[in-house]
C-alpha cells in the first residue's frame, strides 16, 4: 500500500494535469488539498506561519466567494513579497505548487528558495489579474539547511496575490518507487494470449515461448558525420538504437554554404545508414533562429530577398527528405532567439510550420527550445513562456499539428521541477519528445544521465527521448558514452543498462484449462511459439503491444490459431 506522502505525490501529478490546461481560474481548484509541510496553507488562520520579505507590506484577504488569501503590495524590489521557513532534508525532492494572480495586467512571478548555499528558483508563471494561475514546480536538496521560500516579480507595481501553497517532501526512495510505479503504468500492457486449434478449441498446456523483436518506446542518441565510414561505430551505435538525429548535416549552414550551391551528400549518407540498420531518424532543423548560427551571406540579405530564401531553403529540405524522417524541428529555440521575426516579421514562425506542413503533411512538426525542464532560472523558456509561443503559432495554423520537443541540455537535474514542467506541458494534451538530452562535465554525471532519463520515461506524455552525445575522435560535446575504442564509460554503461531493463527478455510458460497466458509486456514487437502435443508441429504468430489509446481495454487480447 502506498503511505500517505506516496498518495500526495501522485495527487499533485493529477492535480496539476487537470488544472493546467486552463488558463486561469477564478477561485483556486481545492479538492482535498494537501499543503504538505506548509503551516497554513490556504490561509485559514490568517498570516499565521507566513512573514513580510523584503520591504513589502502583506495581508490577508477574503474574496467575495469566501475564498482567502495572501497580498504582497507597496512593492518596491521584485523580491518584496512574503515568505516562510522551513528545514530541507539532504537528498530529498520536494514537490512545489502555489494559486497566483496579480492585481492588474499580467506579470511573470516566480516561487523562490534561499538558503545558505544560494537561490533556487522552483517554479514560475505569468499570473494574471481576475483569476489565478498555477505555479507548478520543485526542488532537490543537495544539502540539510534552514531554507526560506518566497515569491517575487519584476513587475513591481503589481500586487501579488497567492493562495493554496503546497510543498510536499519524499525521500528518493519513495520518489523511485513512484517512478517505477508510473513506468509500468506508461509503458506496460497486461497481454492475455489465447491458443485454440483449428476447430476453436483451446489448447490446454501448450508451451508458449514470447520474444520481444522491437522495443516500442523510441530511444536513440544523436550522430554526426564521423558515422559515415566508420564501421566500428556503426556497430556499436546500431546494437543499441533505433532513432537517431543529426547534430549539425540537415542544417542549414551545412547544406547551402554558398547561396545557390546546395551539397547533401553528408545528409544523404547518413539517412541511408539509419535506414540500412532500420533506425528512425528526428529531422534536425528546418531554420534555427539564434542568429549567431546564420551564414554571413544569410545575414547580409535583405526582407525580400531572405523571405525568397527561407522559403527556397524550407521547400528545399523538406521536399528532399518528406517521409524519410518522424518529426521536423520547425523554427528552432525561437523561445530565446528571433532572428526570421526580426527581420520577416513576427509571424515568420508560424509561417515556417506552415510552408513544413504543406510539404510533409503526415509528420509531425516540433518546437523545439532549451530550459523549459532543465533551468529553472531562465525566464525566458519556463513552461508558461513555452504554452504562450506554442498558442500563438497555432492560433495562426489551424490544422497544423505541433508537437513539442524539449532539448534537456542539464547541469545538476532538478527532477521535481522537471516532473511538474513536462505535467504542465502534458495538460495540451500534445506529442513530447524529450530532443537532444545531455550532462554537463560535472562530477556525477552519469548518475544524472540516469534520473533525467528515468523521469522522462516514466511520464506517460513523453512519446520518445533522444540523447545528445554523438561520439567524435576529437572528443564529445558535453557528454560522451563511448571511449573512442568504443568501450562505454559510465554514461554508456547508464545507458546499456536502461535498454535492457526497458524491455521483455524472453518468457516462456504453459497455457491453462482454457488455453489463456498471460502477461505483462512492454509496448514493442513480439513473436510468439505455439507447441502442443496435439500438435504436429509448432507454430509461431507475431503481435504487437501499444497504449491504450488504440486499444481501450487494460488487458490486451491476442488470438492465436494453430
Amino acid at each position: 500500500m502506498w503511505g500517505s506522502e506516496e498518495t500526495d505525490l501522485i495527487e499533485q501529478r493529477e492535480y496539476g494535469e487537470t488544472t493546467t490546461s486552463k488558463t486561469c481560474l477564478r477561485d483556486p481548484h481545492k479538492p482535498q488539498y494537501r499543503g504538505g509541510i506548509v503551516l497554513n496553507p490556504e490561509f485559514n488562520r490568517g498570516l499565521k506561519g507566513w512573514m513580510v520579505f523584503g520591504s513589502a507590506k502583506i495581508e490577508h484577504r477574503i474574496s467575495e466567494t469566501g475564498n482567502r488569501f495572501i497580498v504582497a503590495h507597496s512593492r518596491k524590489r521584485a523580491h518584496d513579497s512574503f515568505s516562510q521557513k522551513f528545514y530541507l532534508k539532504r537528498g530529498n525532492h520536494y514537490t512545489f505548487s502555489a494559486w497566483v494572480q496579480v492585481n492588474e495586467g499580467n506579470a511573470a512571478v516566480k516561487a523562490i528558495f534561499k538558503t545558505k548555499n544560494g537561490y533556487t528558483h522552483v517554479g514560475a508563471v505569468v499570473a494574471e489579474s481576475g483569476c489565478w494561475s498555477m505555479i507548478k514546480g520543485g526542488l532537490t536538496a543537495y544539502s540539510s539547511s534552514p531554507g526560506e521560500l518566497y515569491f517575487e516579480s519584476k513587475n513591481t507595481s503589481v500586487d501579488i496575490w497567492v493562495d493554496s501553497i503546497s510543498l510536499q517532501p519524499f525521500t528518493k526512495d519513495q520518489w523511485r518507487a513512484h517512478q517505477m510505479e508510473s513506468t509500468d503504468e506508461a509503458r506496460k500492457r497486461t497481454t492475455r494470449l489465447h491458443a485454440v486449434d483449428k476447430q476453436g478449441n483451446p489448447l490446454a498446456n501448450a508451451t508458449v515461448s514470447v520474444k520481444q523483436t522491437r522495443q516500442g518506446f523510441p530511444f536513440g542518441c544523436a550522430i554526426g558525420k564521423s558515422i559515415i565510414d566508420n564501421r566500428a561505430y556503426q556497430s556499436w551505435f546500431a546494437s543499441r538504437f533505433k532513432v537517431t538525429v543529426f547534430e549539425n548535416e540537415m542544417k542549414w549552414y551545412s547544406t547551402e554554404n554558398v547561396p545557390g550551391k546546395e551539397d547533401y551528400s553528408l545528409a544523404d549518407a547518413m539517412v541511408a545508414f539509419a535506414k540500412q540498420h532500420g533506425i528512425s531518424i528526428r529531422g534536425h532543423n528546418i531554420l534555427w533562429d539564434d542568429p549567431k548560427y546564420q551564414l554571413g551571406w544569410v545575414r547580409a540579405l535583405p526582407a525580400d530577398q531572405l523571405r525568397q530564401a527561407v522559403e527556397r531553403r524550407i521547400t528545399s529540405v523538406v521536399s528532399r527528405y518528406a517521409g524519410q524522417v518522424i518529426g521536423w524541428d520547425v523554427m528552432n529555440e525561437n523561445l530565446h532567439f528571433s532572428f526570421f521575426e526580426d527581420h520577416l516579421g513576427w509571424n515568420a514562425s508560424a509561417s515556417s510550420f506552415q510552408r513544413a506542413h504543406q510539404l510533409d503533411p503526415k509528420t509531425p512538426l516540433f518546437m523545439n527550445d532549451y530550459n523549459t525542464i532543465e533551468e529553472t532560472r531562465d525566464g525566458d523558456s519556463v513552461p508558461a513562456k513555452y504554452l504562450k509561443k506554442l498558442r500563438e503559432i497555432q492560433s495562426l495554423n489551424r490544422g497544423v499539428p505541433i508537437s513539442i520537443g524539449l532539448e534537456g541540455h542539464f547541469n545538476v537535474p532538478n527532477i521535481p521541477y522537471m516532473r511538474a514542467s513536462i505535467d504542465t506541458l502534458a495538460a495540451t494534451r500534445l506529442p513530447i519528445w524529450l530532443t537532444e538530452v545531455d550532462i554537463a562535465k560535472i562530477p556525477n554525471q552519469a548518475q544524472y544521465l540516469e534520473e533525467v532519463l528515468r523521469e522522462g520515461y516514466a511520464h506517460s506524455s513523453v512519446q520518445g527521448i533522444v540523447m545528445w552525445a554523438g561520439w567524435h575522435a576529437e572528443g564529445c560535446d558535453r557528454i560522451c558514452l563511448t571511449d573512442n575504442n568504443f568501450k562505454n564509460l559510465p554514461t554508456g554503461d547508464v545507458v546499456d543498462k536502461l535498454i535492457n531493463e526497458w524491455k521483455i527478455h524472453p518468457i516462456r510458460g504453459v497455457t491453462d484449462v482454457d488455453g489463456f497466458f498471460e502477461a505483462t509486456l512492454f509496448h514493442g514487437d513480439y513473436d510468439v511459439l505455439i507447441e502442443h502435443p496435439s500438435l504436429n508441429s509448432s507454430f509461431a504468430q507475431s503481435f504487437e503491444v501499444t497504449k491504450e489509446e488504440t486499444q481501450p481495454e487494460s488487458t490486451f487480447h491476442v488470438k492465436l490459431y494453430a
